[in-house]
């Protein structure tokens, strides 16, 4: 069997799609792409058995027929080879596989497709469509504030929650919580249901930031996104999200509002002489003045710095992970940021002063025990 394939457009293709494999798997099939040739079309597929990843793309060729070509190898050579077309002869008895370019030739061994995992099928699926920037722009705002703990399975993904006329995405990982809502989404019922993290990552880069419409299913145990040439397949998280309402405080009476930029910067730079543990930094809010302290007790390190702010409510000092609140800043847009707050020990809810069209961003932190 023989194909041609532009060098650039595999080597772009097998970018979208090689995130999945993981290098230290026990199968060692995993560590393979699969490529399936029928005419003058090419799909490649990569899976972890949890994920699972294709894409399609144009080549020339006559048969059809499959094969599957170790990873690592195959991308490095071509991430070395410049813009040219390549030339895959595939001997289908031995997996013997031989790429000509311009001036080379290169041989791996390729293996049986028959052992690859077979993926799972789009059965009693659930189906609607978004514009792909909606689902990019929800990973981007949620997925810094999933839990890593695998002992908790529920908080390691983000949380779905289908409407009519919305698509609301959480996630939380008991320190802080991100509800992001896109009310240009219709849902075909109400439903929920968990996506593991790592694929969420993966979307983020293979969909394209713009209003292009992708095709998005789910069943009872997997997840199905669809953009042009690209699918991606994975498995969900079985497991019951927290009742994150119950969580949101309802009445935080006093508003804080900054410059996101400015508080921003003064965290990172005060954050710096924070205790590397907490990442603890001390806000002092007194009428239009904000204060921000942090300091670690063990190397003598201190920092202070004050910037003007915009405060409604009694004067009080509240302490928050500034790793944390950096982390929720870049997720705000706008230039504006208010934080709701009651007490030194309740919840702190940010939100960008300037709602964006057709979504609805609420963050809310815990805060830490004040050092006195």
């Amino acid at each position: 069997m023989k194909f041609i394939v532009s060098s650039s457009t595999l080597l772009k293709q097998l970018q979208q799609i090689s995130g999945v494999i993981n290098s230290n798997t026990v199968l060692p099939i995993l560590e393979d792409f699969m490529f399936l040739i029928d005419k003058n079309e090419l799909t490649v597929v990569a899976t972890d058995l949890e994920t699972v990843m294709r894409v399609k793309l144009e080549v020339e060729a006559k048969e059809s027929g499959r094969i599957c070509i170790p990873a690592k190898i195959l991308m490095d050579s071509l991430k070395n080879l410049p813009d040219q077309p390549l030339t895959f002869h595939i001997d289908l008895n031995s997996y013997a596989v031989e790429i000509t370019s311009d001036n080379g030739k290169y041989k791996v061994m390729g293996e049986n497709p028959e052992n690859f995992p077979k993926e799972p099928a789009a059965d009693d699926t659930t189906s609607f469509t978004m514009a792909a920037t909606g689902l990019v722009t929800a990973i981007n705002k949620t997925l810094f504030a999933v839990s890593n703990d695998d002992l908790r399975p529920a908080m390691t993904g983000v949380f779905f929650e289908l409407a009519p006329d919305s698509l609301t995405f959480v996630a939380t990982d008991a320190h802080r919580l991100v509800k992001y809502v896109r009310t240009d989404v219709k849902c075909p019922q109400a439903d929920s249901f968990i996506v593991p993290k790592k694929p969420l990552n993966l979307l983020k880069s293979a969909l394209p930031d713009n209003e292009t419409e992708i095709k998005v299913a789910y069943s009872q145990n997997h997840f199905f996104v669809q953009h042009e040439g690209a699918q991606m397949i994975c498995r969900l998280i079985d497991a019951r999200f927290p009742d994150y309402k119950v969580v949101i405080p309802k009445d935080n009476p006093y508003r804080l509002t900054v410059v996101k930029s400015d508080f921003q910067n003064a965290l990172k730079r005060v954050g710096v002489f924070a205790n590397k543990s907490t990442n603890q930094v001390a806000l002092s809010i007194t009428g239009s003045e904000l204060q921000l302290s942090a300091q670690d007790v063990d190397f003598s390190f201190e920092g202070n710095e004050r910037m003007n702010c915009q405060y409604t409510g009694d004067d009080m000092q509240i302490a928050f992970n500034a790793k944390f609140l950096i982390e929720m800043l870049n997720a705000a847009e706008g230039d504006e940021i208010s934080i709701d707050l009651a007490t030194a020990t309740k919840a702190g809810i940010l939100r960008p002063s300037e709602k964006e069209e057709n979504e609805d961003l609420l963050m809310l932190v815990m805060p830490l025990m004040l050092n006195n």
